[in-house]
């Protein structure tokens, strides 16, 4: 009998990692194809904000609103290729659309992008700062249908976790993973998570450390909130 012993080579495993570091600052590692790796990077914050700036490196660095909560561009090492405008995009085999919305209800700012990325045959959804009570049909026409959504819940100048839920909703993610919201140390007032889960009737959920992800493993029937910690 021949015994063959094999190492695997989990490097070789297309898995996407997402993980997120307050506030809407996410990073995205994924593996577009064979031995090529990719870093994204969304909403960079300032520590003015309140919390640790992360030290991150980048391929592709999103910038989804220009203000000091989210255009840290100078703090992700790497030299990215940096994306701050709607429009579509092709970078290192990611396909990336920026679709343009408000950043508050009144309408009377656009000043946010909506980011949608394409990769291992994942879609995702970042809402960034957004403001607006729903998604118009012309965005949603351009979102189309989203495995992954990173949506701000906690209120202020984006929306409540009540216009998230109806968001949700409009979109049917598979995944939906809460951001921009009240924590520890930040000077922002906002709403916090549990206000959230509670439109759910959820009393709480424990937080994982960074989703690791493949096509295969995304909910088949129920959609699924996932909350990430920092």
């Amino acid at each position: 009998m021949i015994r063959i012993n094999y190492v695997l080579n989990l490097s070789l495993i297309s898995i996407m990692k997402i993980t997120w570091y307050g506030h809407s600052l996410f990073q995205i590692i994924t593996t577009p194809r064979k031995n090529h790796q990719v870093k994204i990077v969304i909403d960079p914050f300032e520590k003015s904000i309140g919390l640790r700036v992360p030290k991150l490196e980048a391929d592709i660095l999103l910038i989804t609103h220009k203000h000091q909560g989210h255009n840290n561009i100078k703090a992700v090492a790497g030299n990215p290729f940096v994306i701050e405008d709607p429009g579509e995009y092709e970078v290192k085999e990611i396909m990336i659309q920026g679709i343009p919305s408000f950043h508050n209800a009144s309408k009377e700012e656009v000043g946010n992008t909506i980011y949608i990325i394409e990769s291992e045959n994942l879609k995702i959804c970042h809402l960034g700062d957004f403001g607006q009570k729903e998604l118009s049909e012309e965005q949603l026409e351009k979102i189309g249908d989203i495995d992954i959504l990173m949506i701000p819940i906690g209120g202020g100048n984006t929306i409540s976790s009540k216009e998230a839920a109806k968001i949700m909703s409009q979109l049917e993610p598979k995944i939906t993973i809460p951001m921009h919201y009240a924590l520890p140390k930040l000077k922002t007032k906002l709403d916090p998570l549990s206000k959230f889960l509670k439109s759910f009737g959820i009393k709480s959920l424990s937080p994982v450390k960074k989703l690791s992800i493949k096509k295969k493993d995304l909910p088949a029937d129920e959609a699924k909130i996932i909350v990430l910690e920092i």
